[in-house]
């Protein structure tokens, strides 16, 4: 709950003003059952309509005022939690933002989803009702008790056992769902990636008529997770009857007890009439404190899930100069015996341990260099570990051997942002936002029109985009789903080529470009980008066949390094991808 009061430190004036007002109303609130006590024993026997209306009248103000009272406390305490839970998103998403690759593998994308809506959502409701229960609830439960044992020791008596009762069941109960919570939360994510799997891939499941494979899927993880819910549900609601009988066997022994001491005159009727309502009053007070238990052990549970994503050590802070790798060699892009695995131990052989197991390397002895302006193409089969020689040269992970270079410098020294502006990117399956198209390529950058619209020219993207009515305000839907493949394909490489990047990487993005549009992208990136150090990954050997070096991987090495003609005569692998895709 530290990570909690630690957002709530800036609003306890408001906090504080706030729950006055609550334990105000509160209070006037146990004055009503005082007040008309009175009006039954002392006012009513005097048989004067003055001072019935009278009484009447001070009812009614306080009523009204206790009304008032409630409904401005209320809104200071929706206010507080709605400006703290803000902050607290906002932190949690710059957060995940920053987070190294290995990080966002640890957590999991549908585990920070879910961190960001249904935990925070659970934290969000815990400050807005801790506010107004947690102040109301006690002030009820004591002082409810308190008055009448100011009426009538003997009956006052029947609550004062009861009460310890009720209080140390809620307590132990919400000792017990809080771990029971938390596992509700890990199903959460498992829904979440489940119905983001199936979203992103709706048509795959279309296509390959899946769909009641994955509505079993969905309904196995459904059914874990609403049995989990379930449980912990049980277990916060037992107190509920539980109080709610034992409170009913109080008031039935306080009717009979009090009946027995009216007739035999110690007691007033009045008195009886009050005590009722004090007990019904007692009984909100403790199935508010239940409530409090039960948001509490909620907000409990997500708030260490929040705190651990927002408080995660930086990983990829820059390294000191002193600290950093050197290279001796003149160009502009230098890997330098580079081995990396996904995972964060690493065994120092051809493996990597991870989570108790051990993984192949995904990168072993990775050496080549690009002059500036230079062209290189990466190809291979899948997973031979061409998207994460990307991955290290942006810094999203850093090399478990060896060390990357960019232009004389260890990547691990540059600032993040610094690092990143270097660059021009367009990933696998990269992320078209629901936005206008203008706004999807300058994304946020200072990108003229003039920039903006010679990037689609390169990219081949400008003679589509000018054949809509709006041109670049034409609005993309999520994902891109109102474009083809293709399109698509230009739009993210216009974007990547609009701020003029010193490094330009295509990562895969020609795929759904046929031959006359790719050869006339590459050929407009040699003309007007002839100072961009360009990387292409492809899996066409046409796509990189005229740059000036070319790179062969397999699982993780490679195995041939050199021009086209050369792997041509060198490279039995290269050879083989040329013949089939070239049919000769």
């Amino acid at each position: 709950m530290k990570f909690i009061f630690s957002y709530l430190k800036k609003y306890r004036g408001m906090i504080i003003v706030a729950m006055t007002i609550k334990s105000i109303a509160a209070l006037g609130e146990l004055m009503l059952p005082y007040v008309l006590e009175h009006m039954v024993d002392d006012v009513v026997p005097r048989k004067s309509g003055a001072l019935i209306f009278g009484w009447g009248a001070v009812m009614i103000a306080l009523a009204v005022f206790v009304r008032q009272s409630n409904v401005k406390s209320n809104r200071m305490s929706t206010k507080v939690a709605k400006e703290s839970i803000y902050e607290i998103r906002r932190d949690l998403f710059w957060k995940s933002l920053g987070l190294s690759g290995n990080q966002v593998d640890e957590f999991g994308l549908p585990s920070l989803n879910s961190r960001m809506t249904s935990d925070s959502y659970n934290v969000q409701n815990f400050i807005r009702s801790f506010q107004a229960m947690g102040v109301r609830a006690p002030i009820l439960l004591i002082g409810g008790i308190a008055i009448t044992l100011t009426m009538d020791v003997g009956l006052a008596s029947v609550l004062c056992i009861l009460a310890p009762i009720m209080i140390a069941l809620v307590v132990f109960v919400s000792w017990k769902g809080i771990p029971l919570y938390e596992k509700v939360q890990q199903c959460v994510d498992d829904i979440v990636r489940i119905m983001r799997e199936n979203i992103t891939g709706i048509r795959v499941v279309k296509a390959l008529s899946k769909e009641d494979y994955e509505s079993r899927r969905f309904g196995a993880a459904n059914e874990q997770m609403a049995g989990k819910d379930i449980r912990a549900g049980i277990v916060m609601a037992l107190p509920g009857p539980l109080m709610t009988f034992v409170l009913n066997v109080g008031l039935t022994i306080v009717v009979v007890v009090g009946a027995v001491r009216v007739n035999g005159g110690v007691t007033k009727p009045g008195v009886i009439l009050a005590f009722l309502t004090y007990f019904n009053m007692i009984s909100m007070g403790v199935m508010g404190l239940n409530r409090v238990f039960m948001m509490l052990s909620k907000a409990n549970a997500s708030a260490s899930r929040i705190a651990a994503v927002v408080y995660a050590e930086d990983e990829l802070v820059p390294l000191p100069e002193e600290e950093a790798a050197v290279t001796e060699r003149e160009d502009y892009i230098v890997f330098d015996h580079v081995g990396f695995s996904y995972g964060r131990e690493t065994a120092g052989t051809d493996a990597s341990k991870f989570d108790g197991q051990w993984r192949q390397k995904s990168l072993d002895d990775i050496d080549f260099s690009i002059k500036k302006g230079g062209t290189l193409g990466i190809i291979g089969a899948t997973g031979c570990g061409k998207t994460t020689i990307i991955n290290l040269l942006m810094r999203f992970y850093d090399a478990d051997e060896g060390a990357v270079f960019i232009d004389g410098k260890d990547v691990r020294t540059y600032d993040k942002d610094t690092l990143h502006r270097m660059f021009g990117v367009v990933f696998q399956n990269d992320v078209i936002f629901a936005d206008s198209l203008k706004e999807n390529i300058a994304f946020g950058r200072d990108v003229s029109p003039e920039q903006m619209d010679a990037a689609a020219a390169d990219a081949r993207a400008r003679d589509f985009i000018r054949e809509y009515e709006d041109t670049y305000e034409h609005k993309a839907v999520v994902r891109g789903a109102n474009l083809s493949g293709g399109q698509r394909q230009r739009v993210l490489i216009a974007r990547a080529l609009a701020a003029a990047p010193d490094i330009l990487i295509l990562d895969d993005s020609s795929s759904a470009l046929d031959y006359k549009t790719d050869a006339a992208l590459r050929k407009a990136i040699r003309e007007h980008h002839a100072d961009t150090t360009t990387i292409i990954v492809a899996q066409r050997i046409s796509s990189i066949m005229s740059l000036d070096d070319i790179i062969v991987l397999e699982e993780g090495k490679i195995i041939g390094h050199g021009t086209h003609e050369e792997l041509l005569e060198n490279c039995p692998m290269y050879r083989e991808i040329y013949r089939v895709q070239m049919g000769t």
